[in-house]
């Protein structure tokens, strides 16, 4: 549950008189008192989303209930570290460009192609597994933003350089954790926004897609040395619930996912099938997927003697794992439901 404890900073009126007044009596007029706000924070304050608190201002602070406890941010945070790739998905959805982020799971020097160009200048802080906290610190933020599952044994000395809020994982429905970093950001509004329009495209996609809702989707994923069946507590399990999108009875579980052997690749069967391969750049998750699909038991397959098993970008389908990658998926999908 998230929540914001606001708090007005009375006395920062009073002082603010205070500067004007001495200013005024030495004669040193004329100049600014105060840095005016972004016209983008005033438009959102201005315009709160239906029902929902208005947006803390400047002085004032708030309080976000997150996966290790409660912090406390000071106004709109203006330099913010990104620690997922997920949620650098998050920030520049809500047109927010932090000042440091981790790099992609198969390059931690850089960020994936399809967010790269949106991120000129942005410093490279290490990566999900390790972040580096020198760097961090270095760029002086008022916001860090990273995930338990991957950050827990660091977050104290996260939280000595600034307010920090981590979201529990990144499996399942990637829109709690997009809530969650939108209100950190203090852009709830922004966020309610971003979530209508999904809602918007899952609602078209439905009504484009009519019987063929009952396709089964069948998702496999290949990497190095080991190959998995995705169920239904995944990125792409949580879009396809979104989208109604049926599943193979063997692979309809409120589960991750499964480690198969070979012997279970009639499990993988299904009306179509997406498969994607994790890489690092040694070729093996590529060479297992070789493998796997020139055994005797994947050529026959109904969905591969059909052309409906499908190759896809592991890190659009589900490395990434945020609202633009999200977005994408969708986008795809309707092309190999709808045989367009």
């Amino acid at each position: 549950m998230l929540s914001r404890t606001y708090r007005t900073a009375g006395g920062k009126a009073f002082a603010a008189f205070l500067v004007a007044l001495v200013m005024l009596v030495t004669g040193c007029g004329g100049g600014q008192t105060s840095e005016q706000k972004p016209a983008e924070s005033q438009s959102a304050e201005q315009a709160p989303a239906n029902n929902a608190a208005p947006a803390p201002a400047a002085d004032q602070s708030y309080t976000i209930k997150h996966a290790m406890g409660e912090t406390t941010i000071k106004g709109t945070p203006e330099r913010v570290v990104m620690l997922t790739t997920q949620g650098v998905e998050t920030l520049l959805a809500l047109g927010v460009k932090p000042v440091g982020a981790v790099g992609s799971f198969t390059d931690p020097t850089t960020f994936y192609d399809f967010v790269k160009p949106q991120l000129e200048g942005v410093q490279v802080v290490g990566s999900e597994s390790q972040p580096n906290l020198e760097a961090i610190a270095a760029l002086k933020p008022d916001l860090i933003l990273g995930m338990k599952f991957r950050q827990e044994k660091v977050y104290q000395q996260l939280s000595a350089i600034a307010p920090t809020v981590f979201v529990e994982e990144p499996r399942g429905d990637w829109k709690a954790n997009f809530t969650l970093f939108a209100e950190a950001v203090n852009k709830k509004a922004e966020g309610e926004k971003v979530i209508e329009e999904w809602n918007k495209k899952v609602a078209a996609f439905k009504e484009k897609a009519g019987d063929k809702l009952s396709t089964e989707v069948s998702v496999v994923r290949f990497m190095p040395g080991r190959v998995r069946i995705y169920y239904n507590d995944t990125f792409l399990g949580a879009i396809m619930k979104d989208l109604g999108l049926s599943r193979p009875a063997a692979q309809n579980k409120e589960e991750f996912a499964a480690e198969v052997t070979k012997e279970r690749i009639p499990e993988m069967d299904g009306d179509i099938m997406v498969y994607f391969t994790y890489e690092t750049g040694n070729g093996e998750g590529s060479k297992l997927e070789q493998e796997w699909t020139n055994e005797s038991l994947w050529k026959n397959l109904n969905v591969v003697k059909n052309n409906k098993a499908f190759k896809v970008d592991d890190t659009i389908w589900n490395t990434s794992g945020g609202v633009i990658a999200a977005n994408k998926v969708v986008d795809e999908l309707e092309g190999y439901i709808l045989g367009k």
